[in-house]
């Protein structure tokens, strides 16, 4: 079996699934050849991982040599886990310069990049595959299949409320998210998961957002108003707190971000009640659908619980998923980032909020029914390793359609892109005024 040429761009902690993927499971059809990162210890970081593991030391290029990289190299695909905002100009560059595109979510975080990244596959016809491992998670799967079913009938409207809670919420102010330039806030960075979801579940498309929100629990201002005040500018020092990460607590942590700062001056540990943050932790949406159904959505980075809870209802009835990742973040236990709640150790919780999911059927006139989850080891249920199968083996044939590609990933941020110009003007923003061209077609 010939070996297809990978290239991953952007060597930061996320990059792990990929390279793991790579030089594991799927050494014996995937070949990591290159790494494209500016930080050369964080390149230096999955060279050492790679030849660890028996295999050639990949080369490392910059960035700006992208294409060069791409046609020395032979690259088949490019694997993009570089900051959000770059995704756009990375993945045109390498679709001109003849590789595919598999990148994380968001696909990026603005308008016009989304149109450039439609003109780019149109010219050059190549391939980009959106990683959506939501959609594979076994409960997500369960509540796809129900509606698909046609067990609650036409879907009306979804309520949909997600909690980070201030373990895993927390983080996304100490780093290069809290600032809208680099992520387009929570409504696109972590979100899109969200809305990407509700797309797939209910089978259509947004037509029209209106939000509300701000910045209420983060922040310098809001940490003044509640007494919180002289703290260090960043985690990692002598003295600690419930708010604060250490980098040296983690040795991948350590090497990928406080051994590698000496070169670009990135800090992965600010403080998170210090100035700079131009995100929101407090948000709320209302969507029409084009099949008519609503969404109304939450999203709150501060909770003291992690989870989510949806309700989709029917002409015929109703279906509720309700999750509970970790039940309680204890001030004693550190807050090392967990970007999967789902896959790690939720600790103590109590017994009045336990971890767990259960989904509920419950059709019109009809008691409750429950629907069993069929889960398995690994991130997100299992779901992690049915999403890495189908982006390097190739997506087989799925009655519940969750490989994704850039089309889907369009989809997905419009909510929040509308979303944000919703925030600016307090009006509700029409997603086919984005101009975007696929979502001017979808309004057909």
């Amino acid at each position: 079996m010939s070996h297809r040429r990978y290239a991953v761009v952007g060597a930061g902690h996320r990059a792990s699934m990929y390279i793991d993927a790579i030089t594991g499971t799927y050494a014996d059809r995937a070949a990591l050849v290159a790494i494209c990162e500016p930080n050369p210890t964080r390149a230096a970081y999955y060279v050492d991982v790679a030849t660890g593991r028996g295999f050639d030391a990949p080369t490392v290029w910059h960035p700006d040599a992208l294409e060069d990289m791409i046609r020395t190299e032979r690259i088949d695909r490019v694997v993009i886990c570089a900051r959000d905002d770059l995704h756009a100009p990375l993945i045109v560059r390498a679709l001109e310069a003849g590789a595919d595109v598999v990148v994380e979510k968001p696909l990026t975080i603005d308008a016009p990049s989304a149109a450039a990244i439609e003109e780019a596959v149109e010219r050059t016809g190549r391939e980009v595959v959106l990683t959506f491992n939501y959609r594979y998670s076994p409960r997500n799967s369960a509540l796809r299949q129900v509606i698909q079913d046609g067990l609650i009938g036409r879907v009306t409207s979804v309520d949909f409320s997600w909690m980070l809670d201030t373990k895993h919420g927390a983080d996304y102010f100490r780093r290069w998210h809290r600032e809208k330039k680099n992520s387009g806030g929570l409504l696109v960075h972590k979100a899109s998961h969200h809305f990407d979801l509700v797309n797939w579940w209910i089978r259509s498309t947004p037509r029209r957002v209106f939000a509300s929100g701000g910045l209420r629990f983060y922040g310098s201002e809001n940490a003044a108003d509640r007494g919180i005040r002289n703290r260090p500018d960043r985690g990692t020092h002598d003295g600690a707190d419930a708010f604060e990460l250490d980098l040296r607590g983690d040795e991948r942590l350590k090497a990928l971000y406080l051994d590698a700062e000496q070169h670009d001056g990135y800090r992965r540990d600010l403080d998170v009640f210090s100035d700079g943050i131009t995100i929101e932790d407090n948000l709320a949406l209302v969507v029409d659908y084009a099949s008519g159904a609503t969404l109304s959505y939450s999203l709150n980075a501060h909770a003291p619980w992690e989870g989510y809870r949806v309700a989709v209802n029917g002409t015929e009835g109703r279906v509720e998923l309700d999750v509970v990742e970790r039940g309680a973040v204890f001030a004693d236990e550190g807050l090392h980032p967990v970007l999967d709640p789902s896959a790690s150790d939720a600790g103590e919780s109590g017994s009045l909020r336990p971890e767990g999911e259960r989904l509920l059927l419950q059709r019109h006139w009809e008691a409750p029914v429950e629907i069993p989850i069929h889960s398995e080891a690994g991130g997100h249920g299992g779901g992690d390793a049915l999403l890495l199968s189908d982006v390097f083996v190739g997506p087989g044939d799925d009655p519940l359609a969750r490989p994704a590609d850039w089309r889907d990933g369009v989809q997905s941020i419009a909510v929040g892109i509308a979303g944000n110009r919703s925030l600016e003007t307090g009006l509700p923003v029409e997603v086919a005024e984005l101009g975007i061209r696929l979502l001017e077609k979808a309004r057909v």
